[in-house]
């Protein structure tokens, strides 16, 4: 294994290993939904631990980038929790031209660093 892809599987059980403590310590919930059975709270947002970066994020990608996207677009309700999948296809591009629009960016449907900066915002 290089350098490369270690520092990767390291990171990635880093973020693992975070969120199985914040699931255990009962601080980290699900996506809220108005009409959750388990009592969700309206507002309550889930966390979305796949990703820490700014990179290009673009149409055609898979991966923890791609469903970070995703996650962070779920949580502000544009993109439905059942497109989070790690795949930045058509429904993944109009919510994040939707996005943009929103916030004064430039609506081109890539996720650049200004875009990561206003979902992470």
């Amino acid at each position: 294994m290089n350098a490369n892809a270690l520092s990767h599987v390291v990171k990635r059980t880093a973020v693992l290993t975070a969120t199985a403590g914040l699931l255990t310590a009962g601080l980290l919930t699900g996506p809220a939904s108005a009409d959750s059975p388990a009592g969700g709270r309206p507002g309550t947002l889930a966390a979305c631990a796949y990703y820490n970066g700014n990179a290009l994020t673009v149409y055609g990608q898979r991966g923890d980038r791609v469903s970070q996207v995703q996650c962070l677009l779920a949580n502000r309700r544009y993109l439905p929790w059942g497109d989070v999948t790690g795949y930045f296809g058509p429904k993944t591009r109009a919510a994040v031209k939707k996005f943009q629009s929103r916030h004064h960016l430039t609506a081109n449907g890539k996720v650049d660093k200004k875009t990561w900066r206003a979902l992470y915002a």
